[in-house]
């Protein structure tokens, strides 16, 4: 059930976009389902996450982009100027173990930066460790930062002349209802959004679209708090049951 605003490319298939959560130490907590206008409200997803510990510190954007480029920046002791400093990355994706991500050198006065060319989708947690042995470190020896990629996509919108009606999950629509249309997750799946720098979690509360190529249809409600004022490409990734 949507109502398509505009017509605009095809985006890539719903199925791809299910993404891994971090650990609940560690990461943001989905907001629970609501249907009144008091329910989960947008964050900036462009804020800046910085740990800090055994003697290490290591900083980067909250939100990545599918295909795009995440910075990773971070400093040590200068003694390990010289030395490969592992930006590792760990999630449901890498099956909840510590993964290389990319790499950097320390520079003479203790700093690294690194770029990690976003090839997956999901909630992680990222930590740099020094030398030539990283999985040699512990998991606490580290500091962490947890980040969400997300996978562009084509989302529609709707609303008028459903409210009332019931969803395909058994949930009445309102003017006031957050959540997202989509043609195979599971009803009550938690769904993050990010639009120009806007960030929110909202549940798959209907089936849908099917029309245009697109992959999502936001509640006029879920539209308003992110911005959205038609049919555009949003950034989007499912996420698992919190534990």
């Amino acid at each position: 059930m949507s109502v398509a605003l505009a017509a605009l490319p095809l985006a890539p298939a719903a199925s791809a976009f299910s993404g891994g959560a971090a650990p609940s130490s560690g990461g943001a907590t989905p907001s629970a389902p609501s249907s009144s206008g008091q329910g989960p409200q947008t964050q900036s997803g462009n804020v800046l996450v910085t740990a800090q510990g055994d003697g290490m510190s290591i900083s980067s954007r909250a939100s990545a982009i599918l295909r795009g480029r995440l910075s990773v920046t971070g400093a040590t002791t200068a003694t390990a100027a010289g030395q490969t400093v592992a930006i590792e990355r760990l999630g449901r994706e890498t099956h909840w173990r510590w993964a290389p991500t990319t790499t950097a050198v320390v520079q003479s006065d203790g700093t690294f930066s690194a770029v990690w060319k976003v090839n997956h989708i999901g909630r992680f947690q990222l930590r740099a460790v020094v030398g030539s042995n990283p999985a040699s470190r512990s998991a606490a020896a580290s500091p962490t930062v947890p980040i969400t990629a997300y996978r562009p996509a084509l989302a529609t919108l709707y609303g008028p002349g459903f409210w009332g009606q019931s969803t395909a999950c058994g949930e009445t629509l309102t003017r006031h209802t957050l959540g997202v249309a989509n043609r195979t997750l599971p009803c009550g799946t938690q769904v993050a959004l990010y639009y120009r720098g806007r960030t929110l979690v909202v549940p798959v509360i209907d089936r849908g679209p099917y029309a245009n190529g697109a992959d999502w249809d936001l509640t006029m409600a879920t539209a308003r708090k992110l911005g959205v004022t038609g049919t555009d490409t949003v950034a989007a990734v499912s996420l698992p049951p919190a534990n």
